[in-house]
């Protein structure tokens, strides 16, 4: 009784204190909150991509100036290359994430845990979008995560208000859109 009296009040608390998610928040406010985050997503990782092709002109630049192999075993300038291509096997992935984030529908909110959601639980804030971990958004700490890892896997099709069990600890969705 008395653990149900406290969450009882951490929940009024989160509903009537929280900057995110007051009594005041309407539907657009919250599609309008998921397209912000989006854009902080899509802009992380298009530093990404500026990081990555630096990097790699960088690299092909090096195996440049290094000039044609000395020899038939020259492992410095295959060194360079393979660098060259492993931040292009890289760069090919963050495209293929903002791909993932383009798809996400911003025109309607989501009524279960599924990929375009925005779920805050007791333990933490979560978007289902793409795998880049921790996000400081709007002075919250929010955690972009993928399809593919077990915590979504844990409350995939829940609702607001389920709870579920992650590593023993028992979690209860408090808002989800």
């Amino acid at each position: 009784m008395l653990n149900m009296i406290k969450y009882s009040k951490f929940l009024l608390q989160f509903v009537l204190f929280s900057p995110i998610f007051d009594s005041n928040v309407y539907l657009m406010d919250k599609l309008e909150f998921k397209k912000k985050l989006i854009r902080v997503c899509l802009t992380i990782q298009n530093k990404s991509v500026e990081n990555l092709t630096s990097v790699m002109r960088d690299a092909q630049q090096s195996a440049n100036d290094y000039g044609q192999p000395k020899d038939r075993y020259d492992s410095y300038r295959v060194q360079l290359l393979r660098k060259c291509d492993m931040f292009g096997s890289q760069l090919k992935k963050v495209y293929d994430e903002i791909k993932v984030l383009e798809k996400i529908e911003v025109s309607r909110t989501n009524n279960t845990v599924s990929f375009g959601a925005v779920v805050i639980t007791d333990a933490q804030k979560i978007f289902v979008s793409i795998g880049i971990g921790k996000i400081d958004f709007q002075g919250e700490a929010f955690y972009a995560i993928s399809t593919l890892v077990p915590f979504y896997k844990a409350m995939v099709g829940l609702k607001q208000g389920d709870v579920f069990d992650f590593r023993g600890k028992d979690i209860t969705i408090l808002e989800l859109f």
